[in-house]
């Protein structure tokens, strides 16, 4: 039975082939062709994209026959006869004699079995489809590996060999593209909707946990929302992809404190389901050393003024005293005019100024002689951070019990941090990143796996300069894959992410890339053909390269079945595991017989 045509966004797709069809085309002699790439005279009643998968046979002396399969990489037209570009005129006028060629080139990805030898000219080249498909692909290959990531050009589905995302093989992914078209978070979340529910975790994809960092905007807090303009057509490529075309289950969402507000409201505006907010108390911050982390900016040089970073922490977590419930903190030692009751971070830099600018009380903060410029320098980074870091270090806040950031409570975690300032933004990624590789350290298995969803990744982990989030990034992309921690980074330009990073990534993928940023060595992996084509390519459209395949290939994702922004939000299909919010806003409160003035 004859496969249906398959139809891709709109484009014309490959027709499927069927018993006794054409080839496509032949191997054209014109042009020498290798056991590696080989070119194709298209006939003139079929026709050949790019990203077609085709197939040729080559008969040996022996009677062996190698099938030769690969992907169609370019395609070019021409006028044979014609000398002259003006002779096209001549030759539509019937005047001048010429025929049209088409010359499609493809590169071998697979040859079976491995006897490498060109195709002779003249041979028969079909469309590879069903099981040729599947093995000029290497689908056949990944056994319960299949991850479905998209449809391919002929609108059949193209998978990524998941051994190479959960650390078994390799680990990490790499994704590429200009900000507000190339769909990077779209894509990130799409992969992680197809790890949950494509059957490649088996029977783990319950307990695998998933970090996700939101910096722009509120569009990752619905993930739990059904989208509300999910058309029919769109739900049918779920279909063809094996996946539901249907929201997150389990969310939970974080948010920093609305400034000013003595309650703590996490501080977002169209979601108030499963959300809570976070904060570290200055007990936390003295007891876990996360000093550190208030300097996690991309400007740091490790000037001198840095070795004084690490001994002001470790005299915090030494003579930190907690006082009540509230992370609420003394320090122990500090002048006694100087050492009361701390409850904000301003209160915390005060007294360490107070401290570090005194000598007689210096010596008990940094050890050895330092110079009055390191410690000035020092200070006033430090008096710089108040403002922004305030609002998420405090300890004027009655405990909730459920504003600690913690991937437990939900299989996707939701970090927002997109009203915080970007000093704030970092010292939330850096902390983040540390507890939970430190979790999974301690924890002693990588399975189940933690993925990490991070965008903006040359922000964190710019290629010049050091930080702490920039060697726990390293410590993940070099040791996470082990740990069973996967990293599935974002950036506009792969060329300012530190090169170790990008390096570590199995899988690398491209969308929408800028002109110039095309050109950088850091998209080598893009044939020439895909580098041209990746600067127009449109919202959805990604070239994904995998080490099984030698040829990225051209996938197009389906639209979110979940909300992404407000406008799109439909039935909400999540669980709300946190603090229920009372059904009167006035209960609690005392009340008379008064009756209201309004």
């Amino acid at each position: 039975m004859a496969e249906p045509t398959p139809v891709s966004n709109g484009q014309p797709a490959a027709p499927a082939a069927v018993a006794g069809q054409r080839p496509v085309g032949l191997v054209v002699g014109t042009v020498a062709a290798s056991p590696l790439e080989f070119s194709v005279g298209v006939a003139a009643d079929q026709f050949l994209q790019l990203d077609d998968v085709v197939v040729t046979r080559r008969k040996l002396p022996d009677g062996a026959e190698v099938r030769i399969a690969g992907v169609v990489t370019n395609v070019e037209a021409g006028h044979e006869g014609a000398r002259f570009a003006s002779d096209v005129f001549l030759i539509e006028q019937g005047a001048l004699p010429a025929e049209v060629s088409e010359v499609a080139e493809v590169t071998v990805t697979r040859v079976e079995p491995e006897v490498y030898v060109p195709p002779r000219p003249g041979t028969a080249v079909d469309r590879a489809t069903g099981e040729e498909r599947d093995s000029a692909l290497y689908f056949d290959t990944m056994a319960g590996a299949k991850l479905p990531v998209g449809l391919g050009r002929d609108g059949l589905p193209v998978y990524l060999n998941f051994e190479f995302v959960d650390g078994t093989r390799g680990g990490h992914v790499s994704i590429s593209g200009v900000s507000g078209i190339a769909t990077k978070t779209s894509f990130a979340t799409f992969l992680l909707h197809s790890m949950f529910n494509s059957g490649v975790l088996a029977g783990e994809a319950h307990n695998t946990k998933a970090l996700i960092f939101s910096v722009k905007g509120e569009d990752l807090l619905f993930l739990d929302y059904e989208n509300s303009r999910l058309t029919d057509e769109q739900r049918a490529r779920y279909g063809l992809l094996g996946l539901p075309a249907g929201s997150f289950r389990n969310v939970q969402v974080f948010a920093p404190p609305r400034p000013g507000d003595s309650s703590g409201t996490p501080d977002v505006r169209a979601r108030d389901k499963a959300v809570s907010p976070f904060y570290w108390t200055l007990a936390e911050f003295c007891e876990q050393e996360l000093m550190p982390f208030v300097f996690a900016d991309g400007e740091d040089e490790r000037s001198q003024y840095t070795m004084l970073i690490g001994q002001v922490a470790a005299r915090l977590r030494r003579d930190h005293q907690k006082v009540g419930r509230d992370g609420a903190v003394q320090i122990t030692g500090a002048d006694p005019g100087r050492g009361g009751q701390l409850r904000s971070f301003e209160q915390l830099v005060g007294l360490i100024e107070d401290e570090l600018l005194d000598e007689d009380t210096r010596r008990d903060w940094v050890a050895g002689s330092t110079s009055t410029g390191s410690v000035n320098a020092f200070l006033r980074r430090l008096r710089s951070a108040v403002r922004p870091l305030s609002t998420i270090i405090r300890s004027d806040l009655a405990d909730r019990g459920d504003r600690s950031l913690s991937t437990s409570q939900a299989q996707v975690t939701v970090v927002d941090l997109h009203n915080l300032p970007d000093r704030a933004q970092r010292f939330v990624v850096g902390v983040s990143l540390r507890q939970e590789f430190r979790r999974k350290e301690e924890q002693g298995t990588a399975r189940p796996l933690m993925f990490i969803v991070l965008d903006e990744l040359n922000k964190y982990a710019p290629r010049d300069g050091d930080s702490p989030i920039k060697q726990i990034l390293l410590d993940v992309a070099e040791r996470g894959r082990s740990l069973g921690v996967i990293l599935i980074g974002a950036q506009q330009t792969a060329s300012e992410v530190e090169r170790r990073i990008v390096a570590n990534c199995s899988i690398r993928v491209a969308g929408r890339l800028d002109p110039a940023e095309a050109s950088r060595p850091e998209y080598g992996y893009l044939p020439p053909a895909q580098r041209q084509r990746a600067t127009i390519a449109k919202p959805g459209t990604m070239f994904v390269s995998q080490p099984d395949i030698p040829v990225p290939l051209a996938i197009e994702f389906p639209f979110p079945a979940w909300a992404t922004r407000p406008a799109e939000k439909g039935p909400w299909t999540g669980v709300d595991d946190g603090p229920a919010a009372p059904a009167d806003p006035f209960a609690g409160l005392d009340t008379d017989d008064d009756p209201p003035p309004f």
